[in-house]
């Protein structure tokens, strides 16, 4: 997979995580899930920070596929940066996002490329993706 960097122009919605004890595996780094976990969590703030209460309470998303690049080990006491930003396209009810997982000195430690799927919170149902959700992220 290439290097993942925001399109010019792109907003771009950005997080920081701190591991915990329990985020560090047996061979003394992150654990590969956690990075995953980080993910998911920007991917659902960032669709708080821009949706109005309204949609949040029509529209969900669900995770179709994940696919995660791991590049560099995130040690213990070190702060990770996290950016994510949404492809400008959707594909009836899909839509990629891109999630790049830097340490504190820049060196990318994951990036991870998700598929998510808009469903409508009443029906549990797929639904295509509405131009104006699709500007949100714009």
């Amino acid at each position: 997979m290439a290097l993942f960097e925001p399109p010019p122009g792109r907003k771009v919605f950005t997080g920081e995580f701190t591991p915990v004890a329990s985020d560090i595996d047996d061979n003394g780094h992150v654990n590969n899930v956690v990075y995953l976990d980080w993910a998911q969590r920007l991917a659902i703030a960032h669709w708080r920070s821009v949706a109005p209460a309204d949609a949040q309470a029509t529209w969900a998303w669900i995770a179709l596929r994940h696919e995660v690049d791991y590049r560099r080990a995130l040690l213990p006491g070190e702060t990770a940066h996290g950016r994510t930003w949404v492809s400008d396209i959707a594909e009836g009810p899909r839509f990629d996002r891109f999630v790049r997982i830097d340490a504190e000195d820049g060196a990318m430690c994951a990036q991870v490329r998700t598929t998510w799927v808009l469903i409508e919170q009443a029906t549990g149902r797929p639904r295509r993706v509405p131009p104006w959700m699709t500007a949100l992220f714009a």
